[in-house]
């Protein structure tokens, strides 16, 4: 093993009634060994992101024209026809009237109407819009959705993870958690904007398969995160075919951070297999944030009611 790979030791799971227990051992950064067990319910592993397929963009254009029928027949504009073609993956609507003004409103209400049923269509099945630092547009795996979806799943693992970090402050829960991802062993990131999802884990579909590409384990972290640390202001990082995470705490010197709408976040590469303390990324990746090479999105927890979820992790400043 090259010095600074991370190296999982052992992965073991074992059902038990309706449930899979889960058992690793891993070498963290400071090649100290390090293990949690636990255990996940089979809903969440396997009903969870039942709706979550690759994006199929002909059977999207079907499905959004359709509904944009379903609601023009339930709610015909007076005076105007509307008439629907499809090639293709493409599909086109006309509306026709001999009142000019009636089929500019016409043409003004189906383009609101088409965008919003197509943003209720992504959110359904987990994609969203997404446009590169290069401006390439195209539709990809809404990760954002997928990790909040997941937290409760993951909220398990949050009593494991405080027991095995001595003294609990968001760094050394962080990089425990990072630590873990990381040895994780690594598959190949297709292409984000053309993929269609392909080669993409859900957090526990990842802990289920032990492998993951860098999207899968960046979702798979911002989640863990979140379980852990239900407050914090976190973004999510894309450069060209790599991701990885930011987290709203102090940087110390030597490390790397960015400032995105007025937030200041921390990186950390939750990627592997080199094992990366918070606040250091690899060569490539520190380049492309250097070159503002990157688009950040953030990920945000709105608690409407804080007083249930304890501030339990402490910067090192707090304590």
């Amino acid at each position: 093993m090259a010095k600074g790979q991370a190296q999982q030791l052992s992965f073991t799971k074992t059902q038990i009634e309706q449930s899979y227990s889960f058992h690793y051992q891993w070498l963290d950064h400071s090649k100290t060994k390090q293990e949690i067990s636990f255990t996940l319910a089979q809903e969440g592993l396997f009903e969870r992101f039942r709706n979550f397929k690759n994006y199929q963009n002909s059977y999207a254009q079907k499905t959004i024209l359709r509904r944009i029928k379903k609601h023009m027949q339930r709610n015909p504009i007076a005076g105007v026809q509307i008439r629907y073609r499809q090639q293709q993956d493409n599909y086109f609507i006309e509306a026709r009237g001999l009142d000019n003004d009636k089929v500019a409103n016409a043409y003004q209400e189906l383009a609101r109407l088409e965008a919003k049923i197509t943003k209720e269509y992504l959110k359904e099945t987990y994609y969203q819009a997404f446009t590169n630092h290069q401006q390439n547009s195209g539709i990809k795996v809404n990760h954002v959705s997928i990790a909040n979806d997941s937290v409760a799943d993951l909220k398990v693992l949050k009593p494991m993870i405080l027991e095995q970090v001595s003294i609990q402050n968001i760094r050394k829960a962080t990089n425990f958690v990072l630590s873990f991802v990381q040895s994780i062993p690594y598959s190949t990131l297709e292409s984000r904007l053309t993929s269609s999802g392909a080669g993409f884990n859900p957090p526990l579909q990842l802990l289920w398969q032990n492998q993951g590409d860098c999207d899968s384990k960046m979702t798979l972290t911002a989640a863990l995160l979140r379980a852990l640390m239900p407050r914090i202001e976190m973004a999510l990082i894309y450069i060209d075919g790599h991701a990885f995470i930011g987290i709203n705490i102090p940087a110390e010197a030597g490390e790397v951070a960015i400032e995105h709408e007025e937030v200041n976040y921390l990186l950390a590469e939750p990627t592997g297999p080199a094992l990366l303390p918070l606040g250091k990324l690899a060569p490539e990746s520190e380049l492309a944030i250097n070159q503002g090479h990157y688009i950040a999105e953030n990920y945000h927890e709105v608690i409407t009611d804080k007083s249930t979820e304890p501030a339990v992790l402490a910067t090192e400043q707090e304590q």
